[in-house]
């Protein structure tokens, strides 16, 4: 038995879902829509280039948790699963999570999407165990802040550390799905990195170093 690690956005999900969310929040005339679909988009491409300011976005990203009830935030998330989630589930990354459970691999997800987001996913996916950014919550109302290291970069190494010692588990055979350069730190971790559907950096550096690239879509 190994642990199977997958990313999400753009991995299992033909989408970025941090970014779908901005734009569902948009469609629902919830947030500013010149201010907020600007810095939605200038994050993104601040991912894709490796210089995002990971509390920078956070700060943006995390604000509307805060600014609207539980009630209404779980009322989006439905319409969110099925307008944006459901369509953009790829099933080659169902039939591969199937592959791995069937091996009886520990499955987890690592993302830089926070849990508000990601947790209702990763359960759809039927995949137990989830790092992702953890929003702050106090008094049953998220603030607005995030709790603990952000699962980005280096930090998916941090996170996935510490989950490691708390869970008793090791790296040992270990295998680590990703489409992004960003998830360099962690790929070069596991015994099986493999490149999904490759963003340009990533793809060069997995031919570089004979990594598996496979493509999910």
């Amino acid at each position: 038995m190994s642990l199977a690690i997958f990313d999400l956005d753009n991995t299992l999900l033909g989408i970025d879902s941090d970014h779908a969310w901005g734009e569902f929040l948009l469609e629902q005339g919830a947030v500013d829509p010149v201010s907020y679909r600007e810095a939605n988009e200038r994050f993104m491409r601040d991912y894709d280039a490796g210089t995002l300011d990971i509390h920078a976005f956070l700060e943006v990203a995390l604000k509307p948790l805060s600014d609207n009830t539980p009630e209404q935030l779980a009322a989006w998330h439905q319409q969110f699963m099925a307008s944006k989630i459901e369509p953009n589930i790829l099933a080659k990354g169902e039939e591969l999570l199937a592959r791995h459970r069937s091996r009886g691999d520990t499955l987890l997800i690592i993302t830089a999407t926070n849990r508000f987001i990601t947790g209702p996913i990763a359960e759809r996916l039927g995949v137990d165990h989830l790092i992702a950014v953890e929003p702050e919550i106090v008094d049953g109302r998220y603030t607005g802040r995030v709790s603990g290291t952000p699962s980005y970069r280096e930090g998916k190494v941090e996170r996935l550390e510490a989950w490691l010692a708390d869970k008793d588990l090791t790296l040992d055979d270990a295998w680590f799905y990703s489409d992004s350069h960003n998830d360099l730190s962690l790929l070069e971790q596991v015994d099986h990195p493999v490149a999904v559907d490759p963003d340009d950096t990533l793809r060069q550096v997995a031919e570089s170093r004979n990594w598996r690239i496979m493509s999910l879509r």
